[in-house]
């Protein structure tokens, strides 16, 4: 890590109602490299804390008003505290002030009279432990996003979307609300693979997905790719209706697209077929429930003509023949 870089981005916030100390402090570390910003009690940093995220806040213990001990405490209930630092600096070196120091959430503390090149040393780790820190969250996040996202069409995998399926079936079951499913497959694509090679149907894949998530606009709505050619979406405190809307769009969005399909029984483009379920999930039921509707009511739609949407009807199950003929070509 450069740390001559890391010093020239980094802001200081000074809290002291001292001028003397508050100016001592801004000199030494300006002339180690910092940015600083001052305030002269507890309510003035808390102010310029949420103006402008400091990345350590150096806090003086003992101060009129609002001394450093409850700044520090309604820092930590900031939502954009979680990575800031605070160092306190006290005069008080007893074991019950240092104590109550880390209760209210500093990491660190100094004592006056101050040593400066102890304080320099502790700001400039401090500063660097912080940034560190938040690059591993970082690359954690990522990390994970990697693992729930489909590698070819970059929409959430088979296993995010178990995960979030799960997730909202059982919140809607606390709520009594309804929970939509659509799952959806594209028409004849064995044919499309077949007549225009691999390397065209992982492009069909790609435009598809793309299609489909950007009809999606809800940020509850999750799009994921179920697996092969199927594709499903999750829509929480969703009704019948609103979901059969949804997925007349999303086949509208595909037959948009205009992808040539020659070998296509239905259109001389490539189309989706959607089965769509809704459910008011009852508690200690299981989310496989509405999978299976929307897998029934999708061959329903390909039994149809395909080309279109079916809401899941619970008719008499279909006989083995229909579903040989229907998979022969899925």
């Amino acid at each position: 890590m450069n740390t001559t870089v890391l010093k020239e981005q980094s802001l200081i916030l000074i809290v002291d109602d001292e001028p003397f100390i508050r100016a001592q402090l801004r000199l030494s570390l300006q002339y180690e490299g910092y940015r600083t910003v001052e305030a002269q009690d507890g309510r003035e940093a808390l102010s310029v804390f949420h103006q402008l995220q400091p990345d350590i806040v150096l806090l003086d213990a003992i101060m009129p008003d609002m001394d450093g001990f409850e700044c520090c405490t309604r820092l930590q209930l900031l939502d954009n505290t979680k990575h800031t630092p605070v160092l306190m600096i006290t005069g008080l070196e007893d074991k019950e002030s240092v104590d109550r120091a880390f209760a209210v959430g500093a990491i660190d503390y100094v004592t006056k009279p101050i040593h400066w090149p102890v304080l320099r040393q502790r700001v400039k780790r401090l500063i660097q432990q912080s940034h560190l820190q938040q690059k591993l969250e970082a690359a954690n996040r990522e990390l994970q996003r990697l693992v729930t996202i489909d590698e070819l069409t970059q929409i959430a995998n088979r296993r995010r979307f178990e995960e979030y399926c799960l997730q909202e079936w059982q919140c809607m079951a606390r709520e009594q609300l309804s929970l939509s499913l659509i799952l959806c497959d594209v028409d004849f694509f064995k044919e499309y693979n077949d007549t225009y090679g691999h390397r065209a149907g992982d492009r069909c894949l790609q435009m598809v997905a793309k299609a489909i998530q950007d009809t999606v606009k809800r940020p509850a709505d999750l799009v994921a790719r179920y697996g092969g050619e199927e594709f499903a979406v999750i829509l929480p405190r969703t009704d019948s209706e609103g979901a059969v809307h949804l997925a007349e769009a999303i086949c509208q969005s595909v037959r948009m697209l205009g992808i040539p399909h020659s070998r296509s029984q239905v259109n001389i483009c490539v189309t989706i077929s959607a089965g769509i379920a809704t459910i008011i999930p009852q508690p200690n039921s299981d989310f496989q429930e509405i999978i299976d509707e929307a897998d029934r009511a999708l061959y329903q739609a390909k039994i149809a003509g395909r080309d279109r949407c079916q809401k899941y009807d619970r008719l008499p199950s279909p006989s083995v023949d229909l579903w040989e003929e229907v998979g022969k070509e899925w």
